[in-house]
């Protein structure tokens, strides 16, 4: 397999799941800030031009980052961070969607339609009049998340999963680009201390 990289949480997700499951896979590093993901020889790796993306062995090419890691969970089961059992994988799934949908969409758009608006707006369609709202939901959200984990070490209880992992590389992102966690956020701000002292938050 050959992992094709770059700055941003997406590789950064997929890094700390390959460093979780104690994996070596080779990488390439694109840069992204100069289009190298936007260049036919990319495009034809992944037709959406985006990072990563993973080469399999039979020459094949997987991109989205939940679908990266269950493909990973599935051909090296141990560690488990997806679950071992249907009930405990999607128990995770559950919330890897919840986390996906109502935390990482608006908080990544929010940062691409305003501190991001210079890099991205020749290469997908921005709304930077949406920006604001799009940040507040992201918020929002993440408020109902801290009340949601309470009384718990993990997203999806006792064990760590794909879910911590995803909400861990979108809240660093946030707070590097205008959207710090509200430090009234208790339970998390708790939660991500554990999880950014783990070895795989320097993938």
């Amino acid at each position: 397999m050959k992992l094709y990289d770059s700055i941003g949480p997406n590789p950064r997700l997929v890094r700390m799941f390959i460093a979780e499951k104690g994996l070596t896979i080779p990488t390439q590093t694109l840069d992204i800030r100069a289009g190298e993901n936007r260049k036919p020889e990319h495009l034809v790796r992944n037709p959406h031009g985006q990072t990563p993306t993973l080469e399999l062995d039979n020459g094949s090419f997987l991109a989205e980052v939940t679908a990266i890691c269950e493909y990973l969970e599935e051909k090296h089961p141990e560690p488990p961070l997806i679950g071992t059992t249907p009930e405990e994988r999607a128990e995770c799934r559950m919330w890897t969607r919840r986390i996906d949908l109502y935390i990482c969409e608006p908080l990544t758009n929010g940062f691409r339609f305003a501190e991001g608006l210079k890099m991205f707006q020749d290469r997908m369609v921005c709304v930077p009049e949406a920006a604001p709202g799009l940040k507040k939901m992201a918020a929002d959200r993440i408020r109902w998340m801290n009340q949601q984990m309470q009384g718990k070490d993990y997203v999806c209880g006792s064990r760590l999963t794909l879910a911590d992992l995803l909400l861990y590389g979108w809240l660093d992102f946030g707070a590097k680009v205008g959207q710090p966690l509200d430090p009234a956020n208790t339970t998390i701000a708790e939660w991500f201390k554990r999880i950014d002292a783990r070895p795989s938050a320097k993938a």
